[in-house]
């Protein structure tokens, strides 16, 4: 019901109401003024807007439920179907039934039982709604562009923002001057971290063209980017994850869960003395994609850097899947937690 009242019906309303007023000029010429023709108007009029309206809005609220996220091919294929149906209830309900109104009131045959007539109200409807429902196609079209086009600078944004976090001068010091020390004690877990920086930068310039990647593959860059943070952290940063296995071929946006283990590191183990525990979850539930990393620590208000990872999470989320996704961050006794549910 939502549809009649709102901005989506007025060109409904709007074709009626103009060729319900022409047919009233033809038949006030044809007929003049009588207190039958009155009645005929009053109860054509409701007819008219009843059938006629209510048939035109239900092809569009169809369209709209039946051919939500289709192709364009797709939403022409149910337009052509629908419409077929409604032609039918057109020739076979409403204009015979106006007819009756016409014959009962005005005690004369009316035009409209002409196949001419019904011909050329026919066509005059067929014309205004596809017109009106290609434009409706051609701004979906353009809407799904600039979509996708904000998406693309969403993400590369997202690549800009964890680049700065990893390339930045204290992340690379602290990086090699680690791997450095290590190079005297242990040379072949050295060459590992060299490694791990390599491919954790390497894994973030690539991600350029795509907007989704198996949560399999962003868990490993995950580990790559762990095994150099605990390089400088050492025994203050300890990682946990629990994996549902049906989850690791899922798609998901890239860098999704490294920049909520990121910020979990950054705002919550890096601020404690002690350290404390990462830990990742993932499982599929009620057709659901869930993941939580949760981090020791206190929600705060204003967040810096914490911030604009969270809005970035949030519009990406909101540009892939729209309401089919939901991302949360709450605090939790001591621990800060990080939610996200995407519909499968």
């Amino acid at each position: 019901m939502n549809y009649f009242f709102s901005k989506k019906a007025i060109p409904n309303y709007s074709v009626w109401s103009i060729t319900l007023l022409s047919s009233y000029i033809m038949k006030l010429s044809d007929l003049g003024k009588t207190k039958e023709l009155v009645y005929y108007f009053i109860s054509e009029c409701f007819v008219w807007f009843l059938i006629g309206v209510l048939l035109t809005g239900l092809i569009q609220i169809g369209l709209e439920k039946l051919t939500k996220d289709k192709s364009v091919i797709t939403k022409i294929a149910y337009l052509i179907i629908l419409m077929l149906m409604v032609s039918v209830v057109f020739n076979y309900v409403f204009w015979p039934l106006i007819d009756i109104l016409h014959t009962y009131f005005l005690k004369k045959s009316s035009y409209h039982g002409k196949f001419a007539t019904r011909i050329f109200n026919w066509l005059n409807w067929i014309i205004w709604f596809v017109s009106y429902t290609a434009l409706n196609l051609y701004t979906e079209v353009e809407e799904a562009k600039l979509k996708n086009m904000t998406l693309q600078t969403t993400l590369k944004e997202s690549q800009l923002n964890i680049l700065k976090g990893q390339i930045n001068p204290h992340f690379m010091f602290n990086s090699l001057n680690n791997i450095r020390g290590l190079m005297l004690e242990d040379t072949n877990k050295a060459r590992e971290m060299l490694t791990s920086l390599s491919e954790t930068l390497r894994y973030a310039l690539r991600q350029n063209a795509i907007t989704s990647i198996a949560l399999e593959d962003e868990l490993e860059m995950v580990e790559k980017y762990l095994d150099l943070s605990k390089i400088q952290f050492e025994d203050r940063l300890q990682y946990e994850k629990h994996i549902d296995t049906s989850s690791l071929s899922i798609q998901i946006p890239p860098m999704l869960i490294q920049m909520l283990i990121e910020n979990a590191i950054k705002h919550g183990i890096s601020n404690i003395k002690e350290g404390g525990k990462v830990t990742l979850y993932t499982e599929i539930r009620t057709n659901k994609l869930c993941i939580k990393v949760t981090n020791p620590g206190r929600l705060r208000k204003k967040f810096d850097g914490t911030q604009v990872g969270v809005e970035n999470i949030k519009n990406r989320l909101e540009l892939l899947y729209g309401k089919k996704a939901y991302f949360e961050l709450k605090e939790v006794g001591k621990k800060v937690e990080a939610i996200i549910e995407i519909q499968l």
